[in-house]
């Protein structure tokens, strides 16, 4: 039973009517006066040599305000400190087809169209790198010199743990089998866009598109060689991410750089064919997975070997590198696990974050796996997986901190709802059912610049009027995470949601926050607005004990237990906690329906005149709230990748349908067992689950990206194929709830990991209708017809 007034209960988006009625601004709606265009122009070639560019011709066209090309940029870039590899514009060489070479500022569109195709620029094409295994073959001119390395190689992560060879001894059973991944990008609504706006003084205001304003903030003082402080970064509304938005991009330097050298505001909007360009997508991925399995046991040993596609620059490609492995340590124990994973450059666009990052491919493989050694040891496949999913409160073998786990009793739910004991392996020719496991973080426990600071921090203020107002650093990219924010403020102070207002994404008005990626805003920026709110709860509480005249609380200080696993809603850092479900904020009194009443006396007052007392003496009612992860993981190099104060489990049993004549697949039905911990928002989980089903049969069933001779062959959503929504299933989601004592109201994440246990559950059903097994993504209908007729012939 939920014990709360608004946490909990299913809450609208508080911008919803917004973007419904069509009254919310995207970067591309807002209108800056006196504003000039900008246009890029991009390289036609995968890889050479720039031996000139002549831009006298567009400089000298009436309108034309300003010519940038490499020169005009001193410093590289890249979200993460290891890997500033990206130029604004292209110096000396590019390294793939659409790579921007050159840009412009003019009175219009038009004209800056006009200008970029007055620039002539003299190439020298060189043999292009246009697969890993091609990148690592020894070369002497590679595609990165600064590495000063004999190949194209950008990252190699190798970890060992436990005594694989012994594991597989053990085993009852040994698979083998490679894997082959293509490109797969995110396909948000809204392209990459940018305005900025500059002042008499020289300041910049950006208005961007951007998952992670703070890094584009940071990045954009350091490639312009201006002062932090001159430069303001604002989101506004998002029209998606899904980690495609979650670097700092050449868009956004050339657009501030045209600002300064004109003195005038500029705008820039990019083609759906740009984005394509621009890319960040999922590794094309080539591995390589050996799983040791006996019955009575489990897995006995995991072993990988994995050669990713990083394209042209490194991106979060450090980070997924590190994670194509390290997230194979859930959801079940893996007592024995070794892997080896290289990340490549070469003269495509480049990958970077997408959904799920780093943990997509390999979790297909891994469940496909599983699927087949639970079918050759005659195991139920989902009951299997139901007894070795995790246990509470333990470690992997790599350390991460195993806390709440509460996938086994959604598993065996949906194993219910979905009929599955009288389905599997019982249904007619054509039709199957299948099921597979995921495993994701909460929330990296490291900062991407390593310093002291909170990983995400919130101020909060309540007004003379009893206005209340949230100011965070977080990104809303369509998550509803401002939504959360305002639910936490409401909840503590017991106000109306309609009261709260969100101040977000502003790096001049709000705290630093890192940003919307790898599922960290809920846990951590919902944790600081929780903290925030108590801390405000106490002064109002203060307030109405002079009014009331009654003794102030005396508060007990946190504990953090020496295990490290903090239970009964105790955490580091927090001032104040709740048990369990109970809304016990350790202050006597109850916030509700406009009123501060004490529980023991009955006294009460309003609570606009607590506000009123509060205020009086500061003349501003604020607090701060942050939240720092506790300390977590080993000493061992590499140990920070995939640390996380918790971990989500998911389990999606899926039907499908195939036909035999022409190997096409319909997926029929979805059953979603997702551990978020507490649902905040149960209208928001269910969309972010629906969303991740969506995503994950894309990529699945039709999505890739397409290249010949490096350049993309299919930008454009006409050619680049995503599901529509006729091809979305009915999904049941089934309760799979946990006590998370480290979450907000002990919540988990839900916007990253329901995705990828959808692909391996599809292919697991596929061999169930059809009795094949497929290796490669996608799963389209000659790959399906073309497996079916080998099992015919054998």
């Amino acid at each position: 039973m939920n014990a709360y007034r608004i946490v909990g209960t299913p809450q609208p988006q508080i911008d919803a009517r917004d973007k419904v009625t069509g009254r919310a601004r995207y970067t591309d709606d807002i209108r800056l006066p006196n504003c000039l265009h900008a246009a890029i122009l991009r390289s036609p070639h995968a890889s050479a040599r720039i031996r000139a560019i002549d831009t006298a011709r567009a400089a000298a066209l009436p309108g034309v305000k300003a010519v940038l090309t490499g020169t005009d940029f001193e410093r590289t870039f890249g979200v993460l400190p290891i890997s500033k590899d990206e130029p604004a514009l292209a110096r000396e060489r590019v390294r793939y087809v659409g790579e921007p070479v050159a840009a412009v500022a003019a009175e219009t569109a038009a004209l800056a169209a006009a200008a970029l195709a007055l620039i002539t620029v003299d190439y020298a094409p060189t043999p292009p790198v246009l697969d890993a295994r091609q990148a690592l073959k020894p070369t002497d001119d590679p595609l990165h010199p600064e590495l000063q390395r004999d190949n194209n190689l950008h990252k190699q992560v190798e970890q060992r743990f436990g005594d694989p060879e012994a594991g597989f001894a053990q085993a009852s059973i040994v698979i083998e089998k490679r894997f082959t991944f293509p490109s797969v990008t995110h396909a948000f609504s809204e392209p990459h866009a940018v305005q900025v706006e500059i002042d008499g003084r020289g300041n910049l205001t950006v208005y961007s598109a951007t998952q992670v304003p703070h890094y584009v903030h940071l990045a954009l003082a350091e490639v312009l060689g201006i002062d932090e402080h001159r430069v303001r970064v604002i989101k506004p509304h998002l029209g998606g991410g899904f980690g495609g938005k979650s670097d700092p991009f050449p868009h956004e330097m050339i657009a501030a750089k045209l600002a300064l050298v004109t003195g005038r505001n500029v705008r820039l909007r990019f083609s759906r064919e740009d984005v394509f360009f621009s890319h960040h997508g999922r590794h094309p991925t080539q591995l390589t997975m050996k799983l040791g399995f006996h019955p009575a046991h489990g897995i006995t040993a995991l072993t990988g070997d994995f050669l990713i596609d990083g394209g042209a620059y490194g991106s979060f490609g450090v980070v997924t590198t590190y994670y194509n492995g390290v997230l194979l340590q859930g959801p079940y124990p893996v007592p024995n696990f070794a892997f080896r994973c290289r990340r490549m450059y070469t003269n495509k666009p480049m990958c970077g974050a997408m959904r799920g990052h780093g943990g997509v491919n390999p979790r297909f493989a891994s469940e496909v796996l599983m699927d087949m050694a639970m079918v050759q040891s005659g195991l139920d496949p989902c009951q299997a997986r139901i007894d070795l999913i995790h246990r509470e409160n333990t470690l992997t073998i790599n350390e991460f901190r195993i806390t709440s786990v509460g996938l086994r009793r959604g598993l065996e739910e949906a194993m219910r709802r979905s009929g599955w004991r009288e389905k599997y392996g019982k249904l007619p020719y054509g039709k199957g059912i299948g099921v597979a496991c995921g495993f994701f973080i909460s929330g990296s426990a490291l900062p991407i610049h390593r310093n002291q600071q909170p990983a995400s921090t919130v101020r909060l203020t309540v007004e003379f009027d009893g206005a209340v107002t949230v100011y965070s650093g977080a990104a809303d990219i369509g998550q509803g995470s401002d939504t959360v924010l305002a639910m936490m403020a409401a909840e503590v102070l017991g106000v109306e949601l309609g009261q709260v207002k969100v101040v977000a994404a502003d790096t001049r008005l709000t705290p630093v926050d890192l940003g919307s990626y790898s599922s960290r805003v809920t846990f951590m920026a919902g944790n600081a607005a929780r903290n925030a709110a108590i801390r405000m709860r106490r002064l109002l509480v203060a307030a109405a004990c002079r009014l009331l005249a009654l003794p102030e609380p005396v508060y007990p200080s946190p504990t953090a237990p020496a295990d490290g696993f903090h239970q009964g809603g105790r955490a580091p850092d927090f001032d104040a906690e709740f048990l369990g479900a109970n809304p016990d904020y350790r202050d006597g009194f109850a916030f509700a329906d406009g009123r501060i009443r004490h529980l023991d006396s009955g006294k009460e007052t309003g609570f606009l005149a607590a506000v009123h007392a509060a205020i009086e003496g500061p003349g501003i009612l604020q607090t701060v709230g942050n939240y720092r992860p506790p300390k977590l993981g080993g000493s061992f190099k590499g140990a920070g990748a995939g640390l996380s104060p918790t971990y989500s489990f998911t389990a999606f049993i899926v039907e499908v349908s195939v036909d035999p004549d022409t190997g096409f697949v319909k997926v029929d039905k979805a059953t979603c067992a997702h551990d978020c911990g507490f649902a905040l928002n149960p209208l928001a989980v269910r969309g972010q689950i629906e969303g991740c089903f969506h995503m994950g049969m894309g990529q699945a069933l039709m999505e890739e990206v397409l290249h010949f001779d490096g350049a993309v062959q299919n930008a454009g959503l006409l050619e680049y194929k995503i599901p529509s929504p006729f091809e979305q299933p009915e999904i049941d989601i089934v309760p799979s709830s946990s006590d998370e004592s480290e979450g907000p109201f002990g919540a988990k994440e839900a916007g990253e990991g329901p995705l990828a246990p959808v692909i391996p559950a599809i292919a697991n059903a596929i061999f169930d209708a059809v009795g094949v097994r497929l290796f490669e993504l996608p799963l389209r209908p000659d790959r399906v017809l073309a497996a079916m007729r080998r099992a015919a012939s054998r």
